[in-house]
This record gives C-alpha cells, structure tokens and sequence, in this order.
C-alpha cells in the first residue's frame, strides 16, 4: 500500500486536480500549495494506515507474531511511508498532465517495487546496482528491520525532505 498509494495514487491525484482545473480555482483563494499538498497527503496516510490496521487485523487473526521491536518497525513503516510519499506528490508536481504522471509513477513504482529487495534479494544484484537501489525509501525500510538503523534513517528522511521541498518549489497551479 505504501508504494501503490505513494508512486501511483499520489502523482495521479495531483496531477489529475491541475488537469481537472481544481488547482486554479483554489489559486484565488488564500489557500498555498503547502496546503493543498498537505491534504492530499494527509489522505494518503490515511489510506496507508488503514492498509496497516487492516493487515494487523488479519496477522493477528493468523496468529502471526511481530518479531522485534513494534516501536521501531512503526518508525520504520512511517518514514518508509513519508519518503515514499514525498517522492510520488514531486512525480505529481513535474507531470503536465495524468497521462505524464502515469508514465512517471510506472517508471518510479515497478523499478522501486522489483529491486527494492522486496522481490528481488538486493544480494544477488550486482554492487553497482546494489549502490542505486540503496537510495529507494523500500530498500531502506528493509535495511531497517534487519538491524541497521542509522544511515537507512538519515537516507529516509533526506530523500523526503527533498522531494517535498522540490515539490512545493515545482508546484503549479495550472
């Protein structure tokens, strides 16, 4: 849900407003594009802590057990999530239209969603390929479950400090 939602909703959304004309009508309001982004990706974490609570419903049904610290893989779901997010409303923000958006979120989402380690061990890669998919937010919420917490956490929260600012900076209204 955290990749879907961020690389494929989130950019369609935004897109889909400015295509839409919403964002121009909202121009003439007192309203920024901080908060237009910030609702759209308030919405977003809604659908991805529903997705959470929902799958928690069912390994709890399961009897599925969580090893480890809940605390730390709650921290690892949230910045994995926000870094995620940031990237798909800057994907939304640089699209001209839905249609650019599509082609932008694919190009983001299956390369993120194959080689994040997810699908594919990230041991079995080459190095160089290993040094490039290290900057995937997946990649780096992995890492964090497996021990290492440190430099997964610092990559996480640049990569969305990053992406959002760029996306207030490319933001436009039509």
């Amino acid at each position: 849900a955290i990749c879907a939602s961020g690389l494929m909703g989130l950019p369609l959304a935004v897109s889909g407003l400015r295509e839409m004309k919403i964002l121009k009508r909202l121009r003439v309001t007192p309203v920024s594009p901080v908060f237009v982004l910030g609702v759209e990706l308030s919405m977003y974490i809604v659908y991805c802590a529903v997705s959470l609570a929902t799958l928690s419903v069912v390994a709890l049904l399961w009897g599925v057990r969580l090893r480890g610290s809940l605390l730390a893989f709650l921290g690892s779901w949230a910045l994995t999530m926000l870094s995620t997010q940031s990237i798909g409303m800057l994907a939304g923000d640089v699209a001209k239209d839905t249609k650019q958006a599509s082609v932008i979120a694919s190009i983001l989402y299956f390369p993120m969603l194959i080689f994040s380690g997810t699908t594919l061990p990230i041991e079995v890669m080459p190095n160089a390929m290993q040094k490039i998919v290290s900057v995937f937010p997946l990649t780096q919420g992995l890492t964090i479950s497996t021990g290492s917490t440190l430099l997964p956490i610092c990559v996480m929260v640049g990569v969305a400090a990053l992406c959002t600012i760029l996306a207030v900076c490319f933001f436009r209204w039509e």
